[in-house]
């Protein structure tokens, strides 16, 4: 028997055995799908269209008002493609501690809300489409107006083929009225295997980038039901041991976001140095590079949200574009275990 197979008896088992210590059972259930038409040939990247869907039923076991555990699969398939690594089951397992401001997650957990700030200079798209959940560790403390959380994602553990990477980040958000002040960072390290010899040995990488902006969130005092506007500096970090040292390259961004009655404009502009921030958009490696947004949300309800972009990706000398439709129903309740 395979190991996808196994996922859903072995998740069986352990719900039954766990059940039976648990004060209340809930259940939740999330659908994704997506569709991307990237057309991105003008500036010499990757043209491409991403459709499919994710659904990932969950399970939350809730010890008492301060311990929950969690326990689903998480499912993937790509329209129109026969390939195996286009039909991904994925377990979600995971603990999670919640206690007065503290949030604490350990195991394989959801990503989409908890990583669901940072901005795509640091952590792209495509990563919602075929890296769902975190596995690894994350902590956060905050309230109302204020957060702050740590994060580590082991992608990669080290064997004789498997080289050992991981993905960390810090992120934070602080109030202040009608101003605020965000920041966010993530560092890859991306390792040697074990046993190596030198011939095969790649050097050891460590790259990730940093944000810092000041904003103000206009949409109390506007006729808009939502207007953000915030600029602030971006530094990227890139080092290949044993090849060439830190390189740091700096540079200016600024994000404006206006909503109305379901139709949105986004607008985000770099200007600044060329910067190769792997799980980033690609789009920062040129040295200005503007990002204008057009959307529409037609369907949202109840935990039913989707979304129509139409995105312009401005870069010297090029003009490429984007169409965009995502589809996301979030549904579950909690229930009182019978006594």
């Amino acid at each position: 028997m395979t190991a996808a197979r196994c996922l859903p008896t072995l998740f069986l088992a352990l719900l039954a055995f766990v059940s039976a210590l648990a004060q209340d059972i809930g259940w939740n259930v999330r659908f994704h799908g997506f569709a991307d038409n990237r057309e991105y040939a003008k500036s010499g990247g990757y043209s491409q269209t991403i459709l499919g869907v994710r659904i990932a039923p969950e399970v939350r076991l809730i010890l008492d008002s301060t311990h929950f555990l969690h326990g689903g699969i998480n499912l993937l398939h790509e329209f129109g493609s026969t390939e195996a690594n286009a039909r991904q089951l994925l377990p979600t397992v995971y603990y999670n501690y919640k206690r007065s401001g503290h949030d604490f997650y350990i195991g394989m957990f959801p990503r989409n809300e908890l990583l669901s700030g940072y901005h795509r200079a640091l952590l792209n798209d495509t990563l919602a489409y075929y890296h769902p959940n975190i596995e690894g560790l994350l902590y956060r403390f905050g309230g109302n107006t204020f957060h702050q959380q740590i994060w580590i994602d082991w992608t990669s553990r080290q064997t004789e083929k498997d080289r050992e990477q991981f993905i960390a980040g810090i992120s934070g958000r602080a109030g202040m009225g009608l101003a605020y002040f965000s920041h966010g960072a993530t560092l890859w390290h991306n390792a040697g295997t074990r046993n190596g010899t030198a011939e095969d040995a790649m050097p050891i990488r460590d790259n990730g980038a940093a944000m810092a902006k000041l904003g103000i969130d206009l949409s109390a005092v506007s006729f808009l039901d939502s207007l953000d506007i915030s600029a602030g500096g971006l530094v990227a970090f890139d080092r290949l041991r044993g090849v060439y040292d830190w390189r740091i390259p700096k540079g200016f961004i600024s994000d404006v976001y206006a909503e109305y009655r379901k139709i949105f404009i986004a607008n985000t502009f770099y200007s600044g140095e060329p910067m190769a921030i792997v799980f980033g958009d690609r789009f920062y490696t040129a040295d200005r590079y503007d990002r204008l947004e057009l959307g529409w949300k037609p369907l949202q309800y109840k935990g039913l949200e989707s979304k129509l972009t139409l995105s312009l990706h401005f870069t010297p000398g090029a003009i490429d574009n984007q169409q965009q439709f995502t589809l996301q129903y979030n549904i579950g309740r909690l229930y009182a275990k019978p006594r």
